[in-house]
């Protein structure tokens, strides 16, 4: 009886923040611009180049985003558990993620700016003033350092409980670092991959902010399209036709990199 009714805040809580809201979007995105019922919200999406564009471009970025972060937080996660003052270093690291968003990406606005410090050094080395900010490159760099204490922090946790004796054990049957890596190191933090990747592809899919601020609208996203439908065109229908399909994509890739244990 006690355990049911500490739940109670629980179930409330889910109700009315996840699942009411999910029912609103799926119902709201039955009614067309001018307030009809109608499945044309659906037809127009899988139709329209510019939609299915859109799918395609969210898609590619969240995936180059996922994957530069992976490949810059594995092997600073990898070092940091071999360090001393590695709870320390590890804090340094996440406390980027205590400034708000919109501050980080004002902040880089000033950096890549047309006379920011990384324009100013390259005009000092004799490179010009290149156009660096409103570019993909900008955009993939601030969301990739905005994702990585995301990544590093499950990927650090797993690689913290691999049992050292097992890498040990694979230098003395003969195994090159390289092949310890791959067969022993890599397979034992896979789970802690797997939620780093959750943890940046899933938001990645649906960046807005970055895609303005930084990105300049050059870069779009179906993130993008559901803030122009909601806030510019009040086409709230397919706003929210955009917002299911996009849980949708979410809700697959949680079933894709959902946790395994080791060995099943």
């Amino acid at each position: 009886m006690t355990k049911r009714l500490f739940s109670v805040p629980y179930f409330l809580w889910v109700g009315l923040f996840v699942v009411a809201p999910l029912i609103l979007l799926l119902w709201q995105s039955f009614f067309n611009i001018q307030g009809q019922f109608s499945f044309s919200n659906y037809s127009q999406y899988f139709t329209s180049s510019t939609y299915l564009m859109m799918t395609w471009n969210s898609i590619l970025y969240a995936l180059i985003i996922t994957v530069v972060t992976l490949l810059i937080s594995f092997p600073v996660a990898y070092v940091l558990t071999k360090l001393k003052h590695k709870q320390l270093l590890l804090m340094l690291i996440i406390l980027p993620t205590w400034v708000n968003l919109l501050l980080k990406a004002y902040a880089f606005i000033g950096i890549f700016g047309k006379y920011g410090s990384v324009n100013s050094f390259l005009q000092f080395i004799g490179l010009g003033r290149p156009q660096i900010l409103f570019t993909d490159f900008s955009f993939i760099f601030v969301a990739t350092y905005i994702s990585i204490p995301f990544m590093v922090m499950p990927i650090f946790n797993a690689l913290e409980d691999l049992d050292e004796n097992l890498v040990l054990a694979s230098y003395d049957l003969g195994a090159t670092r390289w092949q310890t890596f791959i067969h022993v190191v890599w397979p034992l933090s896979l789970n802690g991959v797997r939620s780093g990747v959750q943890a940046v592809f899933i938001p990645s899919l649906s960046l807005f902010m970055l895609t303005r601020l930084i990105g300049g609208n050059k870069v779009i996203t179906l993130g993008t399209a559901v803030e122009e439908h909601f806030l510019t065109t009040q086409n709230w229908g397919m706003g929210s036709t955009i917002a299911i399909i996009l849980v949708l994509a979410m809700m697959i890739i949680m079933l894709l990199t959902r946790e395994r244990k080791v060995g099943n």
